[in-house]
């Protein structure tokens, strides 16, 4: 991400709550109002003498500073949770919007801030724990940090549309893994890579994700998804597109949320629908 100018220290609270998942930022609001509100409602030590003046006014202070900011610290988080939630929603909403596009085209008008979420909620469906750091931009740095189990993992995105992604960026990328130790890392790009990327980043943990890859993964993880849904799959119905059985299933989103319905069950290569009979 391109760097504002100054901010505040609440502005940088903000931010970095909002890259982790929200109830991190809801536990610290918590956390932070039961440590602040005892001091601000506890009485102040009596001076007894010129050397305890410099105690007093020091208590004074850090009393005069809980008082405000036991609202406006769990505030702060709360705000920092609030972003991290919809920035988890909407990367959902352009992981389902992706996976019901037929090609890799639904990166095309995607900006690099988007793509960044969609690849982090892309890794998200595959059981990791995701971090988006801020700390990338349209031309480099790690954008987000995967950990499963004691693993941690760094991710590289790039949506780049004419270029080829060369092995300066892995190259890059597998210098911060052994300055840090990371397990392995990623290269995620809308495009495509050079020979010499995949040449270099082969046997160095690195995997590289071209645009058609992750549209597939894509495509697999909601597929995955809603096979999770169907219930009762016999006696079941025929396709009115394809003549395959079908299988009962609920919509897990849009305006018949929680509704049933009968889908194709090769889906997503087809997607018939029948409503069903009441």
């Amino acid at each position: 991400m391109a760097r504002r100018g100054r901010s505040s220290l609440f502005e940088d609270i903000i931010e970095l709550t909002a890259t982790f998942p929200w109830w991190v930022g809801a536990v610290l609001a918590i956390v932070s109002y039961l440590w602040l509100h005892p001091i601000a409602v506890a009485e102040l030590p009596k001076p007894s003498g010129m050397p305890n003046m410099g105690a007093v006014a020091s208590a004074s202070l850090f009393k005069g500073l809980a008082t405000f900011g036991q609202y406006i610290l769990p505030l702060v988080f709360l705000i920092g949770a609030a972003i991290s939630f919809f920035k988890r929603k909407k990367g959902m909403a352009l992981h389902a919007q992706a996976a019901a596009t037929p090609s890799k085209s639904a990166f095309a008008n995607m900006s690099w801030r988007g793509f960044e979420t969609l690849v982090g909620e892309a890794f998200r469906q595959k059981g990791f724990d995701v971090v988006e750091t801020g700390g990338g931009g349209a031309d480099g740095g790690i954008d987000l940090v995967l950990n499963k189990g004691s693993d941690r993992y760094f991710v590289q995105c790039k949506q780049w549309k004419a270029l080829k992604v060369g092995v300066a960026i892995v190259r890059e990328l597998y210098g911060v893994m052994a300055a840090k130790g990371a397990a392995g890392g990623f290269v995620v790009t809308s495009g495509e890579f050079t020979e010499e990327a995949r040449s270099f980043a082969a046997g160095r943990s690195i995997i590289l994700i071209a645009g058609d890859e992750l549209h597939r993964m894509i495509r697999n993880a909601e597929s995955i998804k809603l096979a999770n849904t169907i219930i009762e799959p016999d006696a079941s119905p025929v396709c009115p597109k394809c003549g395959s059985p079908m299988v009962k299933r609920h919509a897990t989103r849009g305006a018949n949320t929680g509704q049933s319905f009968w889908g194709c069950s090769t889906y997503p290569k087809c997607r018939g629908t029948r409503a069903i009979e009441q």
